[in-house]
């Protein structure tokens, strides 16, 4: 008797590679392009975010903090910088494939924060209709409904990695086996 799901089971490979694809055609512009706002002028900008950088991480601190990121604190300059080169590097670690499993996961914690941010951190809920619900006939709520596909997108990735053409099946199937040798029996 022959098994119904086994020509779906021979598709299983592509599914993260496809994954990969619709990642980069659909949210790498995003967040590259979201990156580029929060980079400084000049060389050393990837270390000296832009005022809009916290503007848009922290905006209660820095509406506190009279719009002058001077005004604040250490800990707020190590999350911004950290949220700007996450925003530059998980993108690229997915799209190449790279520590797949590893990018994909950051990626969704870094999305629960910017959505948590965009729902709460602009002064309560931003915007009248931004959340959204679920099980209604309008698909284009920006918080649970989009965001709700990007995570399910990148669970993809977190579950079966990076897939066909990933730099991981290069560097881990070339990797000597970590299997566990069986010791030889003494003569």
């Amino acid at each position: 008797m022959t098994d119904p799901s086994a020509p779906l089971a021979r598709l299983t490979p592509g599914l993260p590679l496809l994954a990969r694809f619709v990642f980069a055609a659909v949210l790498v512009p995003y967040y590259w392009a979201s990156a580029a706002t929060k980079i400084g002028g000049g060389i050393s900008g990837i270390f000296s975010p832009s005022v809009g950088a916290y503007a848009q991480i922290f905006p209660g601190a820095m509406e506190a903090a009279g719009f002058d990121s001077a005004n604040l604190d250490l800990y707020h300059r190590i999350v911004v910088v950290a949220g700007t080169w996450a925003e530059f590097l998980l993108p690229l670690l997915i799209v190449l494939g790279l520590l797949t499993r590893l990018a994909a996961l950051g990626m969704i914690g870094f999305v629960v924060v910017q959505s948590l941010t965009d729902l709460f951190g602009h002064g309560g809920i931003a915007h009248e209709g931004t959340l959204g619900a679920w099980f209604d006939r309008t698909p284009d709520a920006l918080i649970l409904d989009q965001r709700a596909l990007w995570i399910n997108l990148l669970g993809t990735l977190v579950v079966l990695g990076g897939g066909l053409l990933s730099a991981d099946r290069l560097i881990f199937r070339s990797a000597p086996s970590a299997r566990r040798v069986s010791p030889q029996p003494e003569p």
